[in-house]
């Protein structure tokens, strides 16, 4: 199917679900994201699923229980079928804060973190409802009583990204110990709560002087707050992993770097463990070695692209990764 096809599907896709509404279609636009098709009027947003899921179903039970103070934009209305189903949500003014910050003063970036800090307390103290249709969870954690029930389902797809060509089953091993050594941190992982699931720049809209909104929470699910962590600080070791392609080489990594700290003094809490190194390690693996397994190295480890997951891996297992370096050491790529 040529890139003009694909593109007129998706916009079909689009102008259905809004005539579904009785909404017109007119100035639709495409937008950039990484995981849904996404199109835009100047009144609304349409977001099309085309996984095998019901992610954005999930995402619109989770928006009834939560707090106006989130700023979710209001659901104008959900349908569709699994692997194709829609959302049309309100279109709220402004750019994804990723797009802004390259931009954007010291001031203007402090008050972000910290009006994004205070959305998350009130996200993290939310009850999760029941939410069904997560297929893909990104971190390969279950909640359980324990931490070593928690990282059983972890722990087996060690042992099978150990088959895989071109990956060393030692390496994979010492992942396997390190999981067994670090897994009692997370006890209990059975809270009740949300986590948002997505935690980028990407998903928060500014509008020029203030966070407006908190958006996409398909990835959403009742996890411990700290588990956010994981996904913010890959964000903003490495932003431009993160963003769309139009605007990748604006975006540079020491541009975000007192993010992490500015979000401590405003949601010290969010960092507060006593174990919470260990916790963001059993994390890191827990989302590398689910995408080592949806996209296996094609050679050795030192012959491959630096931001795989498998050299992100053994980075962690050597002391040498970016939560290494949060944690104060001074790291090398290898």
């Amino acid at each position: 199917m040529t890139a003009t096809m694909s593109t007129g599907l998706a916009r079909a896709r689009a102008v259905r679900a809004l005539a579904d509404c009785g909404l017109p279609s007119d100035g639709l636009v495409r937008a950039d994201s990484v995981t849904n098709e996404v199109w835009f009027t100047g009144d609304y947003v349409v977001r099309v699923n085309r996984d095998a899921s019901s992610r954005l179903h999930r995402e619109s039970v989770l928006s009834q229980v939560l707090s106006p103070e989130v700023g979710y934009p209001p659901i104008v209305q959900h349908g569709g079928e699994i692997g194709s189903d829609w959302l049309i949500l309100e279109r709220i003014p402004g750019v994804p804060l990723s797009r802004a910050w390259p931009n954007m003063n010291q001031q203007q970036r402090r008050r972000a973190v910290s009006q994004l800090a205070d959305r998350l307390r009130v996200i993290h103290s939310t009850v999760c409802p029941h939410l069904d249709g997560l297929g893909k969870v990104p971190h390969l954690l279950d909640s359980a009583p324990t931490g070593a029930q928690a990282v059983v389902r972890l722990l087996e797809a060690i042992d099978e990204a150990a088959r895989l060509p071109n990956v060393d089953p030692a390496v994979m091993g010492e992942a396997a110990d390190m999981v067994t050594e670090l897994c009692s941190s997370l006890d209990p992982f059975d809270t009740k709560t949300v986590i948002h699931g997505d935690l980028t720049f990407e998903n928060v809209m500014w509008n020029g002087k203030d966070v407006a909104a908190m958006l996409d929470f398909e990835f959403a699910r009742p996890a411990p707050a700290d588990l956010d962590l994981d996904v913010l600080l890959r964000f903003v070791s490495l932003p431009q992993l993160h963003v769309a392609p139009d605007y990748e080489a604006q975006t540079r990594a020491e541009d975000y770097a007192e993010v992490a700290w500015w979000l401590a003094e405003d949601y010290p809490e969010l960092f507060a463990h006593p174990r919470q190194f260990d916790r963001s390690r059993v994390y890191s693996i827990a989302l590398d070695v689910r995408e080592m397994l949806a996209f296996p190295p094609i050679d050795n480890v030192r012959n491959i692209h630096r931001h795989h997951p498998y050299r992100r891996l053994t980075a962690v297992l050597r002391g040498n990764s970016y939560l290494d370096r949060f944690n104060g050491a001074v790291v090398h790529d290898f």
